[in-house]
């Protein structure tokens, strides 16, 4: 499979951005506040009152960060790396973006669907190739990339192993990130061995098991505050941010502080 012409386009533009942008935004994050956007799928998306208790990490994530660091959470239910791309989600984030900001990418979950069209991507071509716009995207406005492998889904062996989902995906983003010289927060070999030590039936209590619903993908408060905690000590581990940047990170976080708004009409 190949790019589309606009998406060849995109990639030109991008390239063509002056490279003292990155300088500007260097400065800029020096001088105050720099915000998080993400830009991913549902594990890590808004929830809204009508899908409580289900939660994405994104919205947990903010309870780690102090307020100068604000999160503009952009993932969105069921795309994947091309589906958030073809509808043009990135150029809002693009949009928006400012020198210094963080643009964390998490996808993998919805672009294994290999029947649909519209989302599939194999893993170590054209996954990568739209991984690529992201990273161009973020650096060509002066903000930095930040790859994410896709948080786990709770898939155990009848020995009680954690068993891992994604295939080629997570190793695909990882030597992209290499080759790329892009940071990775390894969220899918986290959340597995966080899977593992928590076990089979442990677990269900960090998804959305509920009296009508057995969901082993995506999260409610618990589980989306433990995958959001991944998510934080990643960014200080690998030094994308700062000990001054983060709190809270070994304190109880209360369920209670999750909350579903109303859905924009």
């Amino acid at each position: 499979m190949s790019l589309t012409r606009r998406q060849v386009t995109t990639m030109a533009a991008l390239a063509a951005v002056p490279l003292s942008l990155a300088a500007t935004g260097t400065a800029q994050a020096a001088r105050g506040q720099r915000t998080l956007y993400i830009a991913g799928d549902s594990t890590a998306a808004q929830k809204y009152a009508d899908a409580a208790p289900e939660t994405g990490w994104g919205m947990a994530l903010p309870f780690f960060l102090h307020k100068d660091r604000p999160v503009a959470n952009h993932a969105v239910n069921g795309r994947s790396s091309k589906s958030f791309f073809d509808e043009g989600r990135l150029d809002v984030i693009l949009g928006r973006i400012r020198p210094g900001d963080l643009l964390i990418i998490q996808f993998g979950h919805n672009d294994s669907k290999a029947t649909d069209p519209a989302r599939y991507t194999e893993p170590w071509s054209t996954y990568q190739d739209y991984l690529r716009l992201y990273i161009d995207g973020a650096r060509s406005r002066g903000a930095r990339p930040v790859l994410a492998t896709s948080v786990e889904r709770r898939r155990f062996d009848s020995a009680g192993n954690a068993r891992p989902s994604h295939g080629d995906y997570p190793a695909a983003m990882r030597v992209l990130a290499e080759q790329e010289r892009v940071t990775l927060l390894d969220i899918q070999a986290l959340s597995l061995a966080l899977w593992q030590e928590l076990g089979v039936e442990e677990t269900k209590k960090y998804f959305n098991w509920t009296a009508t619903e057995q969901d082993n993908t995506h999260f409610n408060p618990p589980g989306a505050i433990a995958v959001a905690r991944l998510v934080a000590r990643e960014l200080l581990r690998t030094r994308v941010l700062a000990p001054q940047d983060l709190h809270r990170l070994d304190e109880a976080i209360p369920e209670s502080w999750i909350t579903w708004p109303e859905a924009a009409a």
